[in-house]
């Protein structure tokens, strides 16, 4: 059985990324090629503030659809956030910890 992708949850990160001036955004199609999630996002913000509230503000546009089971993990200093919904994996870097990792 071939499992669709969540089209929707992708359009809402795409949109949140772009609105929030993340930049670099990467997008990695996983959908039947893993099972950990359909869409992996990778991004960069400019400063610690700036990688949390572009999760921050993806947490709450995710929420407004309805999904609850959002998991976020970030580093001591911000410099590495990863935002877990699921279908959509987005990881938001500074800039020094993208090139890093």
């Amino acid at each position: 059985m071939i499992k669709e992708p969540n089209l929707a949850f992708c359009k809402i990160t795409e949109q949140s990324l772009e609105d929030s001036k993340a930049q670099n955004v990467t997008k990695l199609e996983l959908f039947n090629k893993s099972s950990l999630c359909d869409y992996m996002f990778i991004a960069t913000g400019t400063s610690s503030r700036h990688v949390h509230s572009i999760c921050i503000n993806l947490k709450k546009e995710f929420k407004k659809v309805g999904l609850k089971h959002i998991d976020m993990e970030e580093s001591g200093e911000s410099n590495w956030v990863v935002l877990d919904a699921g279908d959509v994996l987005v990881h938001v870097f500074q800039t020094e910890a993208r090139e890093k990792y």
